[in-house]
């Protein structure tokens, strides 16, 4: 069977959610307004979405089975799991709508968390969820720089950016730049020189450079 066949039919045939056995806990809509930005938070980050009002929830979400399949049935249903994580290494996303339910997967939502953080004021509820029914539809996807959480700041601020990506940014950047990473990659050069036995301008100028300039970077 051809691949794209076997993905179909894996994808088609599982239930609607990974945890298709657990209660999914009911949310007062009343709370809720159009253009609300909608956040839960997950083990590893926070999703964004925007709430449409009438139970609807738009939100940018990797998803592989759009690309490998066209059964409209099964592409409506919640995202899996395994749906996500490939639609992430594949680099594809739709912004789609779901219910509140499928949107916060069993997490509390939190309302509007970065009207404070932002600099830039939202724009009125109604333009917040016009921009967000315009980009309905599949879109390239980037865990870094094109997430769920660009597609929520634009919609409600009017600017691409993620508070997200530049903490894991900062935090890769003096973990990477740090005085004990120039220490390790020394030692690591000079283990490679000595088991090497041979010293030579190719093999030495890169194992003094790169720990010199982590640690004047540091």
């Amino acid at each position: 069977m051809f691949p794209v066949e076997l993905l179909n039919l894996f994808f088609i045939t599982r239930q609607p959610r990974d945890e298709a056995e657990e209660k999914v806990p009911k949310y007062d809509k009343s709370v809720y307004k159009r253009g609300d930005l909608l956040a839960v938070h997950r083990i590893l980050f926070t999703h964004f979405g925007i709430y449409l009002g009438d139970n609807r929830v738009a939100h940018l979400i990797p998803d592989i089975l759009p690309a490998v399949s066209k059964n409209q049935d099964a592409i409506k249903r919640a995202v899996t799991n395994s749906r996500l994580i490939l639609g992430v290494v594949a680099k594809v996303a739709s912004v789609r709508v779901d219910s509140l339910e499928d949107f916060a997967y069993g997490a509390p939502i939190i309302v509007n968390l970065l009207d404070k953080a932002c600099s830039c004021p939202p724009f009125s509820s109604e333009e917040v969820a016009r921009r967000a029914e315009k980009l309905l539809g599949s879109i390239t996807y980037s865990l870094l720089w094109h997430n769920c959480e660009h597609y929520a700041m634009y919609c409600r601020y009017g600017t691409l950016a993620s508070f997200q990506t530049n903490q894991f940014c900062e935090t890769f950047r003096k973990t990477l730049f740090s005085s004990r990473s120039a220490l390790l990659v020394a030692l690591l050069g000079l283990g490679t020189l000595l088991y090497l036995g041979s010293v030579s301008p190719i093999t030495t100028l890169p194992t003094l450079l790169l720990p010199f300039t982590l640690w004047m970077a540091s």
